[in-house]
């Protein structure tokens, strides 16, 4: 199994990050398997693209949240990773406790 689990929609509350907060966070190394998606489906197109991240961050987005690693922006780079044999990737996280609930 790539993931940990794979579900639509995040659980956690909206935490408000531009990608300019974003950025300040420091990428980490984050195993593929302990990862739970936000989405459902992916574009193929986008998955084989070379230049998937020339708009975005180079690094997944991971919100940490009750115990689980939610992978919110990312997910045809960890893809990419697993089809290259990968186990791990770097990642942002965002760690949110349960006093920032919206």
């Amino acid at each position: 199994m790539i993931f940990k689990a794979v579900r639509e929609g995040r659980p956690y509350p909206d935490h408000g990050l531009s990608m300019k907060d974003w950025a300040g966070i420091p990428p980490r190394p984050i195993r593929l398997d302990q990862l739970v998606t936000t989405k459902r489906e992916l574009a193929l197109d986008r998955l084989l693209a070379e230049d998937s991240t020339f708009y975005g961050d180079l690094f997944p987005h991971v919100v940490q949240w009750q115990g689980c690693l939610y992978l919110e922006d990312g997910l045809h780079r960890a893809l990419r990773a697993a089809l290259q044999q990968r186990t791990s990737i770097h990642a942002r996280v965002l760690t949110m406790h349960e006093e920032q609930r919206g």
